[in-house]
């Protein structure tokens, strides 16, 4: 079992930054995929940046250039630092933990944290 909570949203004006962080505990962090979704009422959640084991990094293209996701494995953390804010990243924010064991997908959620960007 994966325990993840995250913490660091809140409003913040166009053009500014936030960095939002995941602590979990329970588990060989290392060897989990970590994730951070978004969602909007109304939309599905989509990823908006992801990490691997070994540091491997893909973003949204939306994102591409403004967030950064990294991972600190001893402090079994990771953290999206997000820049230059637009209206349209305004949404709840998730992290996940996944991991495939024999083709199966284990994954885990936290419980959200309000990003909103307005001015």
């Amino acid at each position: 079992q994966v325990h993840l909570v995250e913490s660091g949203g809140g409003l913040v004006q166009p053009g500014g930054s936030l960095r939002l962080s995941c602590a979990a505990s329970g588990t060989i962090f290392s060897i989990y995929t970590m994730g951070w979704y978004r969602q909007v009422p109304g939309k599905q959640r989509e990823l908006v940046a992801a990490i691997t084991g070994g540091g491997s990094t893909n973003y949204v293209d939306s994102v591409k250039g403004r967030f950064t996701i990294s991972r600190d494995n001893v402090k079994k953390t990771v953290y999206l630092q997000m820049n230059s804010l637009k209206y349209e990243d305004t949404a709840v924010y998730f992290c996940n933990a996944n991991r495939m064991i024999s083709a199966v997908k284990y994954e885990y959620w936290g419980q959200g944290t309000q990003v909103t960007v307005s001015s």
